[in-house]
């Protein structure tokens, strides 16, 4: 049994699909970071870094926070959604990597920049925008050869990158998805995963992804 501290946010959404994904049995604890609950010295002792998500795994009593080591984490327990094979565990990270490093922090810019800055900085949702348009990029090229991110297996990267890109409407895309057929093929094929649409709506608030 997983206790999943988590928000309605791409970060917190890639634990919960991810739980649903591999069928490991989890309790939710919802911190609501509007009102601060990150900030809670409880909550500190299993996140240092006072962000959502975060796990303990009543199974061993080990506590971890940052998604995509939690995401590997869960991979590794379950034994599902991360190959064995070094190669194919290589390419895996890269994506996965690709998403923590690129696809989050930019979109999450973007995200601020473009509707929650009390001012607008032309200047910084340009730059954000921009640099989301080139990372839709470089994954519809990857997609329009693989039926996954990784490979033609469906992995953790994809699990990570997902609810990223389920914000499309956000990112200031002037045709949506429609530009990046790669990307659009991928998302509807997640979407209509049970899997996904559960876990996307963790804490239930009764959220749907929205469709391209």
């Amino acid at each position: 049994m997983i206790d999943l501290y988590t928000w309605s946010t791409p970060n917190g959404r890639k634990v919960s699909i991810m739980l649903e994904e591999v069928g490991v049995p989890y309790e939710v604890h919802p911190i609501n970071i509007g009102k601060g609950d990150q900030h809670q010295p409880s909550f500190l002792e299993i996140s240092p870094n006072n962000k959502i998500p975060a796990i303990v795994d009543r199974d061993n009593g080990y506590a971890m926070f940052e998604s995509g080591a939690i995401l590997l984490y869960l991979a590794d327990k379950a034994g599902k959604l991360m190959p064995s094979e070094y190669f194919a565990r290589m390419d895996v990270m890269q994506w996965l990597m690709f998403q923590m490093g690129n696809v989050g922090p930019f979109f999450g810019q973007n995200h601020h920049f473009s509707r929650f800055a009390p001012e607008k900085i032309p200047y910084a949702i340009k730059r954000y925008v921009d640099e989301t348009k080139r990372l839709y990029g470089v994954m519809d090229k990857r997609l329009a050869r693989s039926r996954y991110l990784a490979s033609d297996d469906y992995t953790v990267a994809d699990v990570a990158t997902f609810p990223w890109v389920a914000r499309w409407e956000w990112h200031g895309l002037e045709n949506g998805l429609r530009d990046f057929p790669g990307v659009l093929r991928w998302y509807e094929e997640i979407r209509a995963r049970p899997a996904v649409q559960k876990g996307y709506d963790v804490p239930e608030m009764g959220h749907a992804i929205a469709a391209p």
